[in-house]
């Protein structure tokens, strides 16, 4: 049973009445390991055991946990890790690092969670790689248009050891911030109720002209450009309210986005172009890993390989059973309810897509960005290296295949 499910009968109100008393962390943590349905009395006993276990004894490193948006139910949306990696490492360490997560927008947001980490005002954060490109631009290199062909290629290349050369070391010495996992979809374009009595979309031709919501990502813009998508810079915190009143007519996203969000009442059509990274990354200081001891960094690292086979299996399981990202869909998922079609497009259009905006097909869109990344991983050809790790899997494998590894092993 879900979490959501277990809160059901508990209001928001009660919930942080709780969590006033005994910590959220302690709360949330609390809920995700009570087995049945739970009653406010049973939520509050939790609460209790879990606040009296993790405080047991006096940690040697307190961390906070900057987790942009989320809370404990839209985490069974999109299933992002965050609490599993918390819960695992306080108890893989016995209590000597506590992580105290704060989410729900209160101590930062989307595009500032990175900068915040960087300040020390947070040690850990979670936010789209995207949204935190602004602030650390080295995660622009996930975002080539089609460089992964599907989620499971990009679980495939998150799990590689090269993934330390190509992705987390420069993340690291660039920007002072260690990768730890990630969630993985593909973006597609959500569109607006302008869309809702309109056929489902089929052709990318449909979209030509639309004005598209667009992350921080530099590379996304690039993409959108090509495709004639009109990207418009909105905060993701203003990305419903743009749909609802028709300034946007969609927004670059993926699907379990648009659900956790409760952006679905707002959204027509979820068309899955598949053109770029959709990840919703957990990442730590650098210098606040460094702090730690040979152990303890072990034990992060062991956390961080939990909650990355976690998402992995979790989230494959959620856009099917939860959010409703599937033809045809599964009955009572979010989109179902909200009456949000799924616009599978065929193949040829997604490699019409892809001849229009790809660095392959289109090298010279790339080029100043190309150049400036591959300086910065030390000079690597960051596209084409990444392009080929991601075709070292079938194309057809699923995201749930996918073979685990400890990428810092080798």
């Amino acid at each position: 049973m879900s979490i959501a499910n277990k809160l059901e009968n508990i209001s928001r109100r009660d919930l942080f009445r709780v969590a006033g008393r005994f910590g959220m962390s302690s709360t949330l943590l609390a809920a995700g390991s009570f087995g049945g349905a739970m009653s406010l009395a049973n939520l509050a006993s939790a609460a209790e055991s879990s606040y009296d276990k993790r405080y047991a004894k006096e940690p040697k490193f307190t961390f906070k946990f900057g987790a942009a948006g989320f809370n404990e139910r839209n985490l069974l949306i999109e299933r992002a890790g965050c609490l599993e990696f918390a819960r695992d490492l306080e108890s893989r360490t016995d209590g000597e690092i506590r992580v105290e997560f704060i989410g729900d927008n209160q101590i930062c947001g989307q595009t500032s969670c990175v900068e915040k980490t960087q300040q020390g005002i947070v040690e850990i954060y979670a936010a789209s790689t995207q949204n935190s490109a602004g602030g650390a631009p080295y995660l622009n290199v996930l975002d080539y248009a089609y460089m992964f062909p599907s989620r499971a290629a990009q679980y495939h290349f998150l799990y590689s050891p090269e993934s330390q050369k190509l992705l987390r070391d420069p993340y690291e010495k660039r920007h002072g911030l260690k990768f730890l996992f990630s969630h993985c979809e593909l973006r597609g374009i959500q569109m607006g109720l302008k869309w809702q009595d309109a056929p489902t979309i089929t052709k990318l031709e449909e979209m030509f002209g639309t004005k598209n919501r667009v992350t921080g990502t530099q590379l996304g813009r690039i993409a959108m450009k090509a495709l004639n998508l009109n990207p418009v810079p909105v905060a993701w915190e203003e990305t419903l309210d743009g749909l609802k009143q028709g300034l946007i007519d969609g927004a670059e996203t993926w699907a379990s986005a648009v659900a956790y969000a409760n952006m679905s009442p707002v959204v027509s059509q979820s068309v899955d172009l598949k053109f770029f990274c959709g990840t919703e990354h957990t990442a730590m200081s650098a210098s606040a890993f460094d702090s730690l001891g040979g152990e303890l960094q072990d034990a992060v690292m062991e956390s961080s390989y939990l909650a990355q086979v976690h998402v992995q299996a979790a989230n494959e399981a959620a856009l099917v059973n939860t959010v409703g990202a599937s033809n045809p869909q599964a009955p009572n998922t979010i989109f179902a309810q909200n009456n949000v079609r799924v616009a599978t497009l065929a193949e040829d259009q997604i490699k019409m897509a892809e001849e229009m905006c790809s660095p392959e097909f289109q090298p010279q869109l790339w080029e100043d960005w190309r150049e400036r990344l591959n300086g910065w991983s030390g000079g690597h050809d960051t596209y084409q290296e990444i392009y080929d790790i991601a075709r070292q899997i079938p194309k057809d494998t699923l995201a749930e295949n996918v073979e685990p590894r400890r990428w810092w092993k080798a």
